[in-house]
C-alpha cells in the first residue's frame, strides 16, 4: 500500500508540473468538442484513452 501511495503522489506531482509548464493536458487533438450557440459539449476521449494506458502500465509495473 505504501508503494502505491508514493507512486500515485509522484504521478500527481508530475501531472501538476506538466500543467504548470503549459502542456495542454485535457485538450488533446481527437477530443470531441461541440459548440452550438450557448451550448457546449466536451468529451475527452483521447485523454481518457491515454490515462487508461498509463494507469494500466503503472499497475502492471507495481504488480511485479
Amino acid at each position: 500500500m505504501g508503494k502505491l501511495l508514493i507512486v500515485a503522489g509522484l504521478a500527481i506531482a508530475a501531472i501538476g508540473l506538466l500543467i504548470s509548464l503549459g502542456v495542454p493536458f485535457g485538450r488533446l487533438p481527437g477530443d470531441i468538442v461541440v459548440r452550438r450557440g450557448s451550448f457546449s459539449f466536451y468529451f475527452p476521449i483521447v485523454t481518457c484513452i491515454i490515462l487508461s494506458l498509463l494507469a494500466t502500465l503503472l499497475l502492471s509495473f507495481l504488480r511485479r
